[in-house]
């Protein structure tokens, strides 16, 4: 059974840009599901896969995708967002 740093080494080229995507998806599907702690876990990972892309990389990645990813990243869970309250 590979690790989780032996898997990444095995991310690459296509393969990094599919994993990208899946998480995108992934991510949006628990989004509207309203399954924000698990959202946030793989929008974590797909923006952390995401940076290691060449530009050239990221615009493989549908533009939908793209969009998504950069407008909930600033919106919901940007440096500034605060909590609902709740944990205040």
């Amino acid at each position: 059974m590979a690790t989780k740093k032996h898997k990444k080494r095995l991310l690459v080229g296509g393969n990094r840009i599919k994993e990208v995507n899946r998480l995108i998806r992934l991510a949006r599907t628990k989004w509207n599901a309203h399954e924000n702690a698990a959202c946030r876990r793989e929008r974590e990972r797909a923006m952390a896969l995401y940076e290691t892309l060449e530009p050239d990389e990221r615009q493989q990645v549908p533009q939908v995708l793209r969009v998504w990813l950069r407008y909930r990243s600033e919106k919901y869970f940007g440096e500034g967002r605060k909590g609902n309250g709740a944990n205040s």
